[in-house]
């Protein structure tokens, strides 16, 4: 059977300071939805748009620590970055971090169904660049993020 190719679709990065990283990227042409729209953005996370739709979140540390457990107990989190791969089914997620860890790439956090309705797994890249690799969203697969969220915090 033939897999669709990942794409890399999203950079997010760690920032120890939202409001000044959130200004930096504005200023380049990153489309930030308004603080009404996003009120959490300006706090731990915040989804950005480029130009030709390549997407740029900020996260906080602490928001980092939920999503990436291989990152649980470092201690300096900032600047950090995730290349973000987009795989065509929830199958995809599964098999391709079995087929990346099985070549020897480190694993830090292995599949899992994501409080945000996505299969999602993290390996690391040769140079220690952490890669998402995330299925659709499936709307039906949502949790409340609320609990999850409170526990950063």
């Amino acid at each position: 059977m033939e897999h669709q190719m990942p794409v890399l679709e999203q950079v997010n990065i760690v920032t120890g300071n939202f409001a000044r990283s959130r200004d930096f990227y504005s200023r380049l042409g990153v489309k930030f939805p308004s603080s009404g729209d996003d009120p959490a953005g300006d706090h731990f996370h915040a989804n950005g748009e480029t130009s030709n739709e390549l997407r740029l979140e900020l996260d906080s540390a602490a928001f980092a620590r939920v999503w990436n457990q291989g990152w649980s107990a470092s201690p300096d989190l900032q600047g950090r970055i995730v290349l973000g791969f987009s795989v065509a089914t929830r199958d995809d997620v599964d098999r391709l971090y079995a087929e990346l860890t099985g070549a020897g790439y480190a694993g830090l956090a292995p599949p899992y169904d994501a409080f945000w309705g996505a299969r999602y797994a993290i390996v690391e890249d040769p140079n220690g660049v952490a890669v998402g690799v995330m299925s659709p969203i499936d709307p039906a697969r949502k949790t409340l993020a609320a609990r999850r969220l409170a526990s950063i915090g």
